[in-house]
This record gives C-alpha cells, sequence and structure tokens, in this order.
C-alpha cells in the first residue's frame, strides 16, 4: 500500500496557503536595521576626520521612503535616543534632527505623493547634508571654515552610500514579508 505524501500532490500555489507573514519579522526588521546602523561609531575605524556615514540615518531614510507607512512618525524620538547613546553627540542631537527628518519626509510626501528614486535621493541627500552640518555645529567643536570643510567627505560619502542602503532595505523589505506557515 502506498503512504500518502502531500508535497507531491501540490501545485504551484498549493504551498502558499495557509501562510502568514510573520509578526516578529514585520515589525521587528526595520528597527532592527536602523539600531543597528546607529551602532557603526562602535566600529574600529581609525580617521583623522569623521568619515563614517550616519547609518542608522541612512536606514531610518531608506525604511521611511521605501515603506512610508511602516515606521510611525514618533520613531524618531525612540531611534534617535539610541543614536545619541553611541554616536558621541550631546544627548537629544539625534532625538531632535531624527524627529525633523521623520517631520520632513511626511511633510514632502503629502505635498508630492509620487515618487521615484531621483527624488528620493535628493530628498536624502538634502537630509543628510541638514543633518550632518547641524550635528557639526550641535557638537560643541568650535568651528571654522576648516572645520566645515572636513565634514564634506562624509557628506559626498553618505550621499553616495544611499541607493545602497536603499537596496539593502528592499532586500530586507522581501525578507521581512515572507510567509510563515501557521500551525494550528
Amino acid at each position: 500500500m502506498e503512504r500518502f505524501n502531500p508535497q507531491a500532490r501540490r501545485d504551484a500555489y498549493g504551498s502558499k496557503i495557509n501562510r502568514d507573514h510573520s509578526p516578529a519579522l514585520v515589525f521587528g526588521v526595520p528597527w532592527i536595521t536602523i539600531l543597528l546602523g546607529s551602532l557603526t561609531p562602535m566600529l574600529p575605524i581609525i580617521a583623522p576626520a569623521p568619515v563614517v556615514p550616519p547609518l542608522g540615518l541612512l536606514f531610518l531614510i531608506a525604511w521611511r521612503l521605501l515603506r512610508p507607512g511602516l515606521l510611525p512618525l514618533w520613531a524618531g524620538f525612540p531611534l534617535g535616543l539610541f543614536d545619541d547613546l553611541f554616536s558621541g553627540q550631546p544627548m537629544g542631537s539625534g532625538i531632535l534632527l531624527f524627529s525633523l527628518a521623520m517631520i520632513a519626509i511626511d511633510l514632502l510626501e503629502m505635498r508630492f505623493p509620487w515618487r521615484g528614486f531621483w527624488q528620493d535621493w535628493l530628498t536624502a541627500s538634502l537630509i543628510l547634508i541638514v543633518y550632518l552640518c547641524v550635528a557639526a555645529l550641535v557638537s560643541g567643536a568650535q568651528l571654522t571654515v576648516i572645520h566645515l570643510g572636513v565634514i564634506v567627505p562624509q557628506i559626498l560619502l553618505s550621499i553616495v552610500l544611499f541607493p545602497l542602503v536603499a537596496r539593502i532595505v528592499s532586500m530586507l523589505d522581501r525578507i521581512r514579508l515572507l510567509r510563515v506557515r501557521r500551525i494550528g
């Protein structure tokens, strides 16, 4: 007598039935990636000037532009607080700047609901330039033209790196929306 093999009789669509998204992946992946991006100042990189881009902010902008309704508007507060803990900036600067970035993206999306790659890149570039310049002003260092010129490589690297971060976020978004088999 032959044994019943349920996998042998499935069609191309039968494997997708009775599957649901994992809540831990759906809600956790964006927050975890932004928090891991905020930990980059802990990497052992020795440089005479700031060159490491603010990856926490880059991931925040990429997630917000890719999936507009995924992160609530208030998410800038806890994510900025976590970034403040590891960035070396004065406490509150990340909270303020992450929150202002979220508000700016929200206002831009209300005004221009259509989006494209170039608009997203321009939006991210403007936010990154403002973020890095204001963060340099808030840092407490005596700023001269030379000191402001030192952050130009960090600004340029951040702008050039945004498409790569957006690509990583889109791959993580596909992983986030994987369906898992429901038991029961």
